[in-house]
């Protein structure tokens, strides 16, 4: 049984890296264009105005922040639009009648989401170091805020394809929570700069957490701590699992 439903989840894996494997131009192109725009505009022009930010260079400062950021973005988009594609195709109801359990669903499409979360991140990754020279405090770090972070937007876009009656559902997340919550995220500035009453609101956005904690892995520097930055993590991670498992188990809106 166990090799069968690995058979299940693996192909549901191969589908999700094929899918946006084969139009890499739509989903692996545009935001790296994007972030070496942010590069150009924020490291060269504006950071040589800034100068430091909390003791390092603004641009190595930055660099963090919009890696994670192609992350968040592309984590969530690609679940999103690849479950929503498959309710809307009535082919998510084969795999709901199939002796799949519902788990190995949600793996299978945040393993894609994951998988293209992170070919980004490496891009972008690559394309910073025509602009600056990375340093590395704990690979570690990285490797396990990347993961979680990338997991916990996979499972929020499929929550968002989940409810989505229409195309332009997806859209309303990101639009006008995502992209906010991921610019007041501290990408682009240290929460110290904030008066008290501002750092203690910035505090309540998830995402600071994340980029705080992706940042300390490169630069060794952070706005809050690593106990809490996972904390927050896995807590998100947790409860976005749970919502996901029990409204496909639940056939909420999945089911014609």
């Amino acid at each position: 049984m166990m090799n069968l439903y690995w058979i299940a989840l693996k192909s549901i894996w191969i589908k999700e890296v094929t899918r946006f494997g084969r139009i890499w131009v739509q989903t692996l192109v545009p935001p790296v264009i994007t972030m070496t725009l942010y590069f150009i505009i924020f490291g060269n022009l504006i950071g040589s105005r800034i100068g430091d930010m909390q003791g390092v260079d603004y641009m190595q400062f930055i660099v963090p922040g919009l890696i994670m950021m192609s992350v968040i973005t592309n984590s969530y988009s690609n679940v999103a639009s690849s479950f929503f594609g498959a309710k809307y195709q009535h082919s998510i109801e084969e795999l709901l009648v199939a002796p799949v359990p519902t788990h190995i669903i949600i793996l299978g499409f945040v393993g894609g989401g994951v998988a293209r979360g992170i070919c980004v991140g490496v891009l972008v990754t690559l394309v910073s170091l025509f602009f600056v020279s990375l340093e590395i405090h704990s690979w570690w770090v990285i490797a396990v805020t990347l993961l979680l972070t990338s997991v916990l937007f996979s499972l929020g876009g499929l929550v968002n394809a989940i409810f989505a009656e229409t195309f332009d559902d997806i859209s309303i997340v990101p639009t006008f929570v995502l992209t906010p919550l991921t610019y007041l995220g501290g990408v682009f500035y240290s929460l110290t700069l904030l008066p008290p009453v501002w750092q203690m609101i910035s505090k309540v956005n998830p995402i600071v957490y994340m980029i705080s904690g992706f940042r300390y892995g490169f630069l060794g520097i952070s706005d809050v701590s690593l106990i809490l930055t996972f904390g927050v993590l896995i807590a998100f991670t947790v409860a976005f699992y749970l919502l996901s498992w029990w409204l496909i188990s639940r056939g909420r809106g999945l089911r014609s």
